[in-house]
């Protein structure tokens, strides 16, 4: 029998972490069962369960009458209990961080919370670290202040920490040999900067040495950076898409400041500006960074090969 961590479940049901809570307080549908540390663990059924709630509520029917439908249904055969030393060693010691990462944030505890962040940097990697537990545990923390679950003032508290540990994990990871760098920047309009910090761990595991410019950076600004630092790439990130004309005319302003310098947009905003994006030769990543890996390699190899071309043509 397979057994779900919640974040999994969320991925493969699209249904938020705080939804999947909220459901099961109030509505006891599903009832995952736990781990002896209290983590949530769920079965094929539950997560077939939730495909069917979640359908219903999409059909417009309200949660509780949904839930109530749901557990009218006749009850499946029994499952075997699973064994208390098989769960414990399927867990995920990443996600497990992420979990301790998030629960002391709803405590509002933050020693706690500075305890935890600082035990994840013994796990693996600094690209590990970002994208199964600091990532994680901030899409979650997320989700739980757009949901109500958390106060703001919760939420702030884990930006400031684990943010602070992200510049510390980028300085760290920056490549001391690198020949290449890139520098990363938010849209114009773009405040959410925390994720940009897993783009440049990552960029660093490559071999790129990183310049991160941050929040609600203009195109003039980047034009700046490109005709005084020449990064091999830029580039920029945006979590919520502007109105088309302002998404068009930022795209257009962007590709003009690069110079003719490779760049790429990401992040859960760009996919709506594909076109306009590949249009003017910059590439679309959305959120698969590694998966774009080769097609940015490719097109920071051409840009180095004209560059030596541009210089003697000015000679």
């Amino acid at each position: 029998m397979s057994l779900y961590r919640i974040r999994t479940v969320s991925e493969l049901t699209g249904v938020s972490s705080a939804t999947l809570r909220a459901w099961e307080r109030r509505y006891g549908v599903p009832a995952p069962s736990r781990t002896p540390s209290a983590y949530r663990l769920y079965s094929d059924e539950d997560v077939a369960l939730i495909v069917k709630m979640r359908d219903l509520v999409k059909s417009g029917m309200a949660p509780a009458e949904s839930a109530r439908l749901l557990l009218s249904e006749p009850a499946s055969a029994p499952l075997a209990a699973p064994t208390p030393g098989g769960v414990v060693a399927d867990i995920d010691p990443f996600m497990a961080a992420s979990d301790r990462i998030v629960e002391a944030t709803r405590r509002f505890d933050p020693d706690a919370l500075e305890e935890e962040v600082s035990k994840t940097l013994t796990l693996g990697t600094a690209v590990a670290i970002f994208e199964r537990t600091i990532g994680p545990a901030l899409r979650e923390i997320g989700d739980l202040w757009h949901a109500g679950s958390i106060t703001v003032a919760q939420e702030h508290l884990a930006s400031n920490v684990l943010g602070g540990t992200l510049i510390h994990l980028l300085r760290l990871a920056q490549p001391a040999d690198a020949t290449r760098r890139i520098a990363l920047a938010c849209f114009a309009d773009e405040d959410h900067v925390l994720g940009l910090y897993g783009v440049g761990l990552r960029f660093a595991s490559w071999g790129f040495r990183t310049l991160m410019l941050g929040a609600r950076t203009p195109p003039p600004a980047i034009a700046r950076v490109v005709d005084s630092l020449q990064p091999d790439i830029v580039g920029l990130s945006v979590t919520i898409p502007p109105p088309a004309p302002r998404a068009r005319e930022l795209v257009d302003a962007y590709a003009d400041a690069c110079r003719g310098a490779a760049w790429l947009i990401g992040g859960d905003g760009a996919e709506p500006m594909r076109g306009w994006i590949e249009d003017r030769g910059g590439i679309c990543v959305g959120r698969d960074l590694a998966g774009a890996r080769q097609t940015i390699e490719r097109v920071v190899a051409a840009q180095k090969r004209r560059r030596p071309q541009r210089a003697s043509g000015k000679d």
